[in-house]
């Protein structure tokens, strides 16, 4: 890619895979069933922009800066957020694979997850207040010294949270994920 500058531009169908972005600033731009497998963001710039079908699997996200970045149907396995450029960072998600992601320190304050799979993700020392995880499978996923404050995960499934290391405040829980508050205690409920 020879430019450093893109605006408005819709990619369609284009293999980035192990390409280094750097430098490179993408203003208002959309990315449909494009690879970026094992590519390069270090120091890209992303405002307003909408990935929707692509592969970031592995893509190395160092000082890359993601503002009001949208991704939809997507896989993004492994990717670490933590990371990114702190500046106005601002990420959704829908219907997007985020196994094994790293948010470890992230300010992701009111940021929606939906109908998204997190497993073995690591939300460590996060900012997660007034945050939306709906129809999200949570299994082994990480919460610690986390802000949970007015967090939703009355849908979210297979999470355990432990509320004794983590603030929680007003974090809107179903009755039927109980069990995953309580898992430290090895106890039986029917």
């Amino acid at each position: 890619m020879e430019e450093l500058l893109h605006e408005e531009i819709t990619f369609d169908k284009i293999d980035f895979s192990g390409k280094k972005l750097a430098g490179t600033e993408f203003n208002a731009c959309t990315f449909k069933n494009c690879n970026f497998a094992e590519s390069s963001f270090a120091g890209a710039l992303f405002i307003d922009c909408t990935f929707d079908t692509c592969n970031l699997g592995l893509a190395n996200l160092d000082q890359a800066k993601l503002q009001t970045v949208v991704f939809r149907n997507s896989k993004l396995l492994g990717l670490n957020f933590s990371r990114c450029d702190n500046f106005l960072f601002a990420v959704s998600f829908y219907h997007c694979n985020l196994d094994f992601a790293s948010y470890v320190g992230k300010k992701l304050k009111k940021t929606t997850f939906d109908t998204c799979s997190i497993k073995e993700a690591n939300f460590a020392e996060c900012d997660l207040s007034e945050a939306t995880f709906l129809n999200c499978d949570l299994d082994q996923t990480l919460f610690n010294r986390t802000n949970l404050t007015k967090t939703d995960f009355r849908t979210a499934y297979h999470y355990a949270i432990d509320l004794e290391l983590n603030t929680a405040k007003k974090a809107k829980f179903s009755s039927s994920g109980l069990s995953g508050l309580l898992a430290k205690y090895d106890l039986i409920i029917e």
